[in-house]
């Protein structure tokens, strides 16, 4: 299954650092993917706007959220980090992160309703 991920609040820039973060992942390697913005008018290309990660068993989902975690800790400005499943969605602000374990539980409870439909 594959989910979505998305930083809003900033300008671009955290994005670009948790696609770095996220890259260092050993347990993430080949299933993190970064899927470029739309092109528009008057704007050069290059930039990314979601990242798309595969994560059909229950370790990467682990990994993921412990990643997650340890990110959202690191940062200064007032984030929010959205994971989208086909039918759900999580959001984790950077002030408000809680622990690895609610963020485990809030990202397997997206994943398990998204494969119970």
């Amino acid at each position: 299954m594959d989910a979505t991920i998305q930083v809003s609040g900033d300008d671009g820039t955290e994005l670009s650092a948790l696609w770095d973060w996220l890259r260092k992942e050993r347990a993430l390697a080949g299933s993190l993917r970064a899927q470029p913005r739309s092109a528009v008018d008057g704007q050069l290309g290059g930039a990314f706007e979601v990242l798309s990660v595969a994560v059909g068993s229950g370790g990467a989902v682990a990994v993921l959220a412990h990643s997650l975690t340890a990110w959202l800790r690191t940062r200064k400005s007032d984030i929010t980090v959205t994971v989208k499943t086909a039918t759900r969605s999580v959001s984790i602000n950077a002030r408000r992160v809680g622990t690895t374990d609610e963020v485990i539980a809030l990202l397997e409870s997206a994943m398990r309703h998204d494969t119970e439909t």
